[in-house]
């Protein structure tokens, strides 16, 4: 079965074995620097004062990538939520840019997806957690990057609205399963204080797919 031609992309079984590898990963990476940790904190408690301040850097940028893997449960929890409801879209061309996209505030990199309800509409999506964005980052790419590393995110994998919330992934090997999930979302769709959702003109079935993929959006209209 193609990966566009599930229901959702959960239905794909390579989508919900790259879901789930990108689990375990978190997972092990957690594990190994929490190893590192304790590790560091032995050495420095074992050994004398001259040289236990070799073992303290060890300590301290442990910590630092211990919660930064702890930060990436919480995404990752709502990319399996994002497939859930959505499939997968190939899409080819897709504008993107590494500078401020001239519509936003944020200087974030972006793409332009079209739309759901209006395509001739494009709306700006933009990488607004910077958590593993380098690897995106060189493939965005600049007129000295090379083509090959371009074309390792064509044709784009996306499941979401652009609206509110969508996962973006590069082709795998053997071009039928998604790697490196990635997850984007509006600012106005996190719920965070005094930010006020906004429905894009969306239609109440758009608004409740998007609720159920985990954004903070309005509540539907019965009537448009």
């Amino acid at each position: 079965m193609r990966p566009t031609d599930s229901p959702t992309a959960w239905d794909h079984p390579p989508t919900r074995r790259a879901w789930k590898q990108h689990m375990i990963t978190i997972v092990v990476r957690l594990v190994g620097w929490i190893a590192v940790w304790f590790g560091s904190l032995f050495l420095i408690a074992a050994t004398p004062p001259w040289i236990a301040w070799v073992f303290l850097p060890f300590l301290v940028y442990a910590t630092y990538r211990a919660v930064l893997q702890l930060a990436y449960f919480r995404p990752s929890t709502y990319i399996r939520r994002v497939l859930q409801q959505y499939p997968w879209q190939f899409l080819t061309d897709v504008p993107r840019g590494r500078n401020k996209h001239p519509r936003v505030q944020e200087d974030e990199m972006w793409f332009e997806i079209p739309n759901p309800e209006d395509p001739e509409e494009q709306v700006p999506l933009l990488f607004l957690a910077n958590m593993r964005t380098f690897w995106w980052m060189r493939r965005f790419g600049t007129s000295r990057t090379k083509p090959e590393l371009k074309a390792q995110i064509e044709p784009l994998w996306f499941a979401g609205d652009p609206r509110f919330i969508a996962v973006v992934a590069a082709t795998g090997r053997g071009g039928e399963a998604p790697r490196r999930l990635h997850l984007l979302y509006q600012r106005t769709a996190t719920g965070h204080r005094g930010i006020a959702p906004t429905d894009w003109n969306a239609g109440p079935a758009a608004l409740e797919r998007a609720r159920r993929a985990g954004a903070h959006v309005p509540d539907p209209s019965p009537q448009r």
